[in-house]
């Protein structure tokens, strides 16, 4: 078990390394560590601003060395009868929930997220490998009629090799949730996770390796996407990638990946109206606003960051959210009672706070977030890269606020008058990841839920997601789903077999006999 270090620093996370890596961190190949020979990269706490440790790219070179690995391990496991992969797989699950604390404790101090988010992640990524290990056995194909002399089947085959992208914001929870289901399906898998947050995805595949993942099953390519990154999604011998992340990066993977002949799932951004109705109980309403923006200090692809209520109810739903929102706990990362942790990465930060400013010149009223609260200031904490949970009033469509996702504790508010006016204000940015509508009227609900173009979409309530129901976006929010019984097909190949079930004639009449 990992012990909780006093609080959070740079010697909280290198503790917190030293106990996870003492050989020291870097790829995930054959089952061991293994250290790159490129660029240095030093990684930062998002809690107190200070370095903590640092680590080599392992370059192209790297990345051609774990493809090497993970086509044999793809041989291997596709081999490996089904019920055995679903054995293992529970296997998984159980060591995943082992070392349950171990890995919220490592992905807190490493990413700066409160511990009460990171030991409820750790629990769903055992959960992740448990679904689908009931999968692995039950991937069937179908016996298909045809006209003539045939017996038609079809079955189910996987990729190969699956490269998985994933970001900074989630990197423990997306890992488990991009490996899980392609595992099943018999392929190997290569994840990727962003450079700044790189330590869970590598406990993660020792973890998986520890309770029988075969060598080369589970690889992780540490490192910046670049080099390595972009080696990965543009080599031939990848059957697939899966890519969460940004719009922008995405659309560059898609397009490298294109270029090779290797289909992509994209999982990108969001932003994401939350519609509020007079008839709605506007205390859960409250609640339910705070939850879909403020948790995870809003570096959620799914943040409800649009904030839509109905104009007669609209001045009192904004105090109550503003009310609750001055009572949110922010603070050490590792003390269990902190809600609102900082913003992972220093880029970020500088994004987020320049969004806020662009709100501000664009006409938005700042109701909360001015200030971080004392129990930040006059500490080490105070050089972390923190956000205050920021609401701005009176965002209209001509706000920069009202189409760009800020990836942070912000959200824009604004009135509306009539449901088809809500609904073309959902509808109003290139994204369609998800939304939710808070309304007493069952009819309504079910029209606005109908109309608003996302792929998940809540009503009275916000940000539930399971990995048994399927999750991905419309538009600029990607294309494919991640999760769900469907996320199988998305990692298998259906191949057709025809069996003559009578001689055939002469294909030709000069070879009759």
């Amino acid at each position: 078990m990992s012990t909780i270090p006093a609080t959070s620093s740079a010697a909280s996370a290198r503790q917190a390394l030293d106990a996870a890596f003492p050989q020291g961190l870097g790829a995930f190949i054959d089952g061991a560590i293994v250290n790159g020979g490129g660029e240095r990269i030093t990684l930062t706490s998002a809690a107190t601003g200070e370095d903590y440790a640092d680590f080599n790219d392992p370059g192209r070179e790297g990345a051609d060395a774990i493809l090497t690995s993970a086509v044999h391990g793809a041989a291997k496991w596709a081999a490996t009868d089904a019920f055995e992969r679903a054995a293992i797989l529970r296997g998984v699950s159980s060591t995943i929930s082992e070392h349950a604390e171990e890995l919220a404790v490592l992905e807190s101090a490493t990413t700066g997220k409160p511990l009460r988010d990171t030991r409820g992640e750790a629990a769903k990524v055992a959960e992740m490998f448990g679904y689908y290990a009931g999968w692995a056995d039950k991937l069937m194909g179908r016996t298909i009629p045809v006209p003539g002399n045939w017996h038609t089947y079809t079955e189910r085959v996987p990729w190969g090799v699956v490269v998985a992208i994933t970001p900074w914001n989630a990197p423990l929870f997306t890992a488990g949730w991009n490996s899980a289901a392609p595992l099943a399906a018999g392929n190997a898998v290569v994840v990727k996770p962003s450079e700044f947050t790189p330590a869970s995805t590598v406990r993660l595949a020792q973890l998986a390796h520890q309770a029988g993942l075969p060598e080369g099953v589970f690889n992780v390519a540490v490192g910046l996407g670049g080099t390595v990154g972009a080696a990965l999604t543009s080599n031939p011998r990848v059957g697939k990638v899966s890519f969460v992340g940004s719009v922008a990066t995405g659309r560059r993977v898609a397009v490298s990946a294109a270029q090779a002949g290797i289909p992509a799932v994209l999982e990108l951004g969001g932003k994401s109206a939350n519609i509020v109705f007079a008839d709605a109980d506007l205390d859960r309403a409250a609640d339910g606003a705070i939850a879909a923006v403020f948790s995870g200090a809003g570096q959620s692809c799914v943040a409800g960051s649009r904030l839509l209520v109905q104009r007669s109810v609209h001045a009192e739903f904004v105090e109550r959210v503003a009310e609750r929102a001055a009572r949110l706990r922010l603070g050490d990362p590792l003390d269990p009672d902190t809600e609102v942790g900082p913003i992972i990465t220093a880029p970020q930060f500088a994004t987020v706070t320049s969004l806020i400013e662009a709100g501000l010149q664009d006409g938005g009223r700042r109701v909360t977030g001015a200030e971080l609260p004392a129990a930040l200031t006059g500490t080490a904490l105070a050089a972390g890269h923190w956000v205050a949970p920021t609401l701005l009033d009176g965002v209209t469509p001509a706000n920069r606020l009202e189409t760009s996702e800020v990836f942070g504790p912000v959200v824009g508010a604004d009135a509306f008058d009539t449901e088809a006016e809500a609904i073309d204000r959902a509808n109003g940015t290139n994204f369609g990841l998800a939304g939710a509508v808070w309304t007493g009227d069952v009819s309504r609900a079910h029209h606005v839920a109908r109309s608003v173009k996302a792929g998940t979409f809540w009503i009275n309530s916000y940000k539930t997601i399971h990995v048994a129901v399927p999750f991905g976006g419309f538009g600029d929010s990607g294309h494919g789903r991640s999760s769900g019984p469907g996320v199988l097909d998305e990692y298998t190949q259906t191949k057709a077999v025809w069996v003559p079930t009578r001689a055939a004639g002469a294909p030709f009449p000069s070879l009759s006999y």
